[in-house]
């Protein structure tokens, strides 16, 4: 061969590598979507079945505007031109370098995601109405600055040297947190707590959840694999080991409930069980791109045992009735995902963290990262569901909630013949 030659081969080589990467991206992004399809399974399976037709609205909600506002305001906000802490390049700006239509559809779905975790959370006794605005300020706003301060290449954290390989903490975290903020302002559910006691609302369908819970595991492999933003040689490479180790941290987050709860209540629990599996794939997208086998399969397994534990410390002491467990999943086990790259994650092969030869340094840089997430999630949540909650109202009335949103919010029901049923019960 020429030697002539090898500079077109090289151009050709980066041209299929470049096509085969925005490719990977948007399938990527499509199982991403589907996600929507599991967020609304687990939490109308896990709610009350006078309530699914508002949950499905919900979902429907966020994608829709999500996608729109994403789009308009978001994408400029979190990728544009930063001072460290805000972008911006106009509206409708999707452009740079490193931008193109497939990654303004992938980053769109994942904003989406984050608005969609707070729905669970508030289920059964929240506004509709109010609910749209909230998804509206959660998608143009508080997703969009705080994923920039470290998916911008030039945001503060980034600069730091944090990392959140596909966003336990800018995703999940944000949303867990923003959960558990309207959850405590919307107030228990009816019946939630009798002379202050927990009791358990059980979830109307549990095959629904655990197909739903299925449905995400499924999107997963998108939602971090997609994260390599790049497909060919060394990238194809990571992003199949991107989505080896979520599988792995899944599989064992999804044993860490299951084996605790049934040391706890006697008998392996379902519900405990499911979320197990989504907390161990929040606890390994942050730390997907550093983190051996062994690394992912502890950091799913802890973030299984942390999620029972943290239902129960929400649910029963600081009694906030989070009706699908969206704060632990999301905000908890965002944190510990976020934190224990710092423990154990590795670099190139060489360790990072606190117990594999790297130092402090990592953990105190992902230490910052997650608390910097965390208060902004919980304060501008709180700005914004306060003053929600003070002029249009956050909760239906006491007889809406008891008749079920689905009926008096959009005038139908998902089984007419069993919510009949149980009205005459």
């Amino acid at each position: 061969m020429s030697l002539l030659n090898v500079p077109l081969i090289m151009q050709d080589t980066a041209a299929v590598e470049g096509d085969m990467g925005m490719l990977w991206m948007l399938i990527s992004g499509i199982l991403v979507f589907l996600m929507q399809a599991g967020f609304t399974l687990v939490e109308s399976g896990m709610t009350r079945s006078k309530n699914v037709v508002n949950i499905a609205m919900k979902n429907v909600l966020d994608i829709a505007v999500g996608s729109l506002v994403f789009w308009f305001i978001g994408y400029s906000l979190m990728y544009g031109s930063t001072n460290g802490w805000i972008g911006w390049d106009g509206f409708m700006w999707y452009g740079g370098e490193d931008s193109s239509p497939a990654d303004l559809f992938f980053q769109t779905v994942f904003c989406a995601t984050a608005a969609t975790i707070v729905s669970g959370a508030v289920a059964g006794r929240t506004k509709y109405t109010t609910y749209i605005i909230f998804s509206l300020v959660m998608t143009a706003f508080i997703y969009p600055i705080a994923g920039g301060w470290q998916w911008n290449g030039d945001g503060w954290l980034a600069q730091m040297g944090f990392i959140d390989f596909a966003g336990s903490s800018i995703v999940h975290a944000v949303g867990g947190w923003a959960a558990l903020v309207g959850a405590a302002l919307v107030g228990p559910r009816l019946g939630k707590y009798i002379d202050g006691k927990a009791v358990n609302i059980p979830g109307h369908n549990k095959l629904l959840a655990a197909l739903g819970v299925f449905i995400l595991w499924f999107g997963w492999f998108g939602f971090n694999g997609g994260s390599q933003l790049a497909w060919g040689g060394d990238d194809a490479t990571g992003a199949s080991m991107v989505v080896l180790v979520t599988n792995l941290a899944a599989s064992a987050g999804a044993l860490g409930a299951l084996f605790l709860s049934w040391i706890k209540y006697k008998k392996p629990n379902i519900d405990m069980t499911l979320n197990g599996a989504l907390a161990g794939l929040v606890s390994i997208t942050a730390g997907c791109g550093n983190m051996t086998e062994a690394g992912a399969i502890m950091a799913g397994f802890i973030g299984g045992i942390i999620v029972v534990f943290s239902m129960e410390l929400i649910e029963q002491k600081l009694k906030i009735d989070d009706a699908v467990g969206a704060a632990s999943v999301h905000g908890v086990a965002g944190a510990w995902g976020t934190l224990v790259i710092g423990l154990w994650g590795v670099d190139g092969g060489a360790g990072i963290g606190l117990f594999n030869g790297g130092g402090a340094d990592q953990f105190v840089t992902q230490l910052i990262g997650t608390l910097a997430y965390a208060i902004w999630a919980l304060v501008t949540a709180f700005i914004f569901f306060f003053i929600l909650k003070k002029t249009l109202g956050l909760r239906v009335s006491e007889k809406v909630e008891i008749e079920g949103l689905d009926l008096s919010e959009h005038g139908a029901l998902a089984y007419p013949g069993k919510r009949q049923r149980e009205i005459e019960e």
